[in-house]
């Protein structure tokens, strides 16, 4: 068995959570997304991250705003919307689900 296989695939399940999650504090262009997410030893690519936000905003549940930028061309910024925010509230409720079970078998 790989665990490097494992861990990646952990990963890939907790992506979608943790954009939202960051996307719950402030609205953020995806630079700045994957930067948090390294900081959090969660190491994402931008080819991977840039068709999770657009999948997300196409499901409703993120929105953007274009931002002039004092460094280049203007960025996009992505928010939660009011789906996005029920939905992040559902998914925190499975996550609890999910750590209290683990945490059960691990006993």
């Amino acid at each position: 068995m790989n665990i490097d296989n494992a861990k990646s695939q952990m990963r890939k399940g907790m992506l979608e959570y943790c954009v939202l999650l960051l996307l719950r504090r402030r609205s953020s262009y995806a630079s700045d997304i994957i930067q948090r997410l390294k900081e959090a030893d969660l190491l994402v690519v931008e080819g991977t991250l840039y068709p999770l936000l657009s999948r997300l905003k196409n499901d409703g549940l993120l929105a953007y705003e274009w931002q002039e930028s004092t460094q280049g061309p203007p960025r996009k910024y992505y928010m939660l919307t009011a789906d996005g925010e029920r939905f992040l509230s559902e998914l925190d409720a499975a996550w609890g689900e999910i750590a209290n079970t683990v945490n059960i078998l691990k006993g």
